[in-house]
């Protein structure tokens, strides 16, 4: 019988957290103030953290808190204690990617599950089992593999094992980057990453300093460690019939957007495949709608076949998206068929629309009638986060997104 795998989803904050869960994630995974390795990705102190374990677990799905950098000396000490609170709050695991955190979290709370970070570089089915050995419960596999190759674990090992579907794609081995340290002082494996990859790079050479040569033929320099964007949907079915446990959704310092809009398509591809593999198709609005959020031209990374300089982007370091976030449902009332929305972007009346919303499909309407905090009619909402009340067309869930087309 096939097995439907959980779908992993990234929360960078509170409200991140419940927007996956809401459009159809089965877990998150997030990082608290410390131990993690996205320290700007906005995180979760310890009251935001119980209130989000309690929101998954009342919807009956889980919370990972990553605690994956590697730790130096000084970091050791409060490691026992925070490791402990984490067991104490409902925390389902945490992920580690260094073998002291991993003999630390065995010690301090036996009784919350560990799983292996990507960073541990687990890329063959003998690392994989001593983990196991060891008793983590899950491996989060390197993106430096092929499909097949984690068939090959998956048919060696009995351990949950976690692969990466989607999102950003890191120039280094499994997120082991020294790039950052080298030219920012920021520490990528302490949490710091300054994405130096991203940046606009030229030649110079030894004896005629500032000079500088564009790697390429091309004015305007190169970008030469721009990774495209890991997109697997297309091949949702080959991932599942891998017999992986987990797919994992890069992002926590993605958007509200990303996370809603990236987590349905996933949502509805996997259980439609689910349902009945011999008739599935992908959906084109599957695809459309990972167009409409913030992302790279995509790429499959390794799983089928090795990288060449088609996976990567040379000539700029900007992102693509179709849609812009312009509001977030907070409520409607059936009665008068307002919504309070809060404002994202800039928003005015006879704007086109497409409300998204965490069931069902999408619909379009014009922006007619739009009021203020006092109940005022007014023609646009110009201040950041603004609160009104619009005139909708049908029933909106609380959640929904309200967006309009990139121009």
């Amino acid at each position: 019988m096939l097995k439907k795998p959980e779908l992993l989803a990234p929360a960078g904050n509170l409200e991140k957290l419940k927007m996956a869960l809401l459009y159809g994630a089965d877990a998150v995974y997030l990082g608290g103030k410390a131990f993690g390795l996205r320290a700007f990705g906005g995180n979760f102190d310890d009251d935001e953290l119980k209130e989000g374990v309690a929101f998954a677990h009342a919807l009956k799905k889980k919370v990972y808190v990553t605690v994956n950098i590697f730790p130096h000396n000084s970091d050791l000490p409060a490691l026992p204690a925070y490791l402990k609170r984490l067991e104490e709050f409902g925390v389902d695991a945490v992920l580690v990617g260094d073998i002291g955190v991993f003999m630390m979290a065995r010690q301090a709370a036996p009784r919350l599950e560990v799983h292996i970070s990507t960073q541990a570089n687990n890329t063959n089915w003998a690392a994989v089992n001593a983990w196991k050995d060891l008793g983590a419960a899950r491996v989060v596999l390197a993106r430096e593999m092929s499909l097949a190759e984690i068939t090959e674990i998956r048919e060696k090992s009995s351990v949950e094992l976690e692969m990466f579907v989607h999102g950003a794609m890191c120039i280094s081995y499994s997120g082991r980057c020294l790039m950052s340290n080298y030219f920012t002082g920021r520490d990528a494996n302490r949490g710091s990453c300054a994405q130096p990859c991203r940046w606009k790079y030229s030649l110079v050479e030894e004896k005629r300093p500032g000079e500088y040569f564009a790697v390429e033929e091309d004015e305007r320099g190169t970008y030469i460690f721009n990774s495209k964007d890991m997109c697997l949907l297309p091949h949702i079915g080959e991932v599942i019939e891998s017999g992986v446990d987990s797919l994992k959704i890069e992002g926590r310092m993605k958007s509200v957007h990303y996370a809603a809009s990236v987590v349905k398509a996933y949502r509805e591809a996997i259980d439609s495949y689910c349902e009945d593999p011999k008739a599935f198709k992908i959906e084109a609005s599957w695809l459309e709608e990972l167009e409409k959020v913030s992302h790279r031209s995509y790429t499959t990374g390794f799983y089928f076949n090795k990288p060449t300089e088609d996976d990567q982007i040379y000539g700029n370091s900007s992102y693509l998206q179709t849609s812009d976030f312009i509001g977030l449902v907070y409520s409607y009332d059936e009665k008068s068929g307002y919504a309070t929305v809060e404002q994202r972007n800039n928003m005015k009346c006879g704007q086109e629309i497409e409300v998204f919303q965490p069931k069902g499909k999408a619909f379009r309407q014009k922006i007619e009638t739009m009021l203020d905090e006092n109940e005022q009619s007014i023609e646009t909402a110009p201040h950041a986060q603004q609160i009104v009340k619009i005139k909708m067309d049908q029933p909106v869930k609380p959640y929904s997104i309200l967006r309009r087309d990139v121009k």
